[in-house]
């Protein structure tokens, strides 16, 4: 299943709708780190609201999209974790460290913008 990437301004938008495979998790950070060079973009949001659970290769694939695009100069935010798939990830030692999240779209959206103000300004 193909995951939409959507352009908002300077940032790219992924928003996981249902279940990957593992093919389908490889083949979007392909595609996520392939575009953030193409629209230069600053800010990669992964938004995984719709899964109700996140396997030990999900959030592997996760750190990597976030540090590829780190290296490509964007910023990754994951948005949306559910309470009980945040549970089951510390239960497991998966962790997301050194990677931004956020509760939703919104916050994940303000957080990069504030990145960028802070960027400027130390400019």
């Amino acid at each position: 299943m193909e995951v939409p990437i959507l352009k908002q301004g300077d940032y790219l938008i992924a928003s996981i709708q249902s279940a990957l495979t593992d093919a389908d998790l490889s083949q979007l950070r392909e595609a996520l780190v392939e575009r953030v060079g193409r629209f230069r973009s600053r800010g990669v949001i992964v938004d995984v609201t719709a899964l109700d659970v996140m396997d030990s290769f999900a959030v592997r694939t996760l750190r990597d999209i976030a540090h590829m695009a780190r290296l490509r100069g964007a910023e990754t935010v994951i948005v949306g974790i559910q309470p009980e798939v945040a549970f089951a990830m510390v239960q497991l030692g998966l962790t997301l460290k050194g990677i931004a999240t956020a509760l939703d779209l919104e916050e994940g959206l303000n957080f990069l913008n504030r990145r960028g103000k802070e960027r400027v300004d130390r400019a």
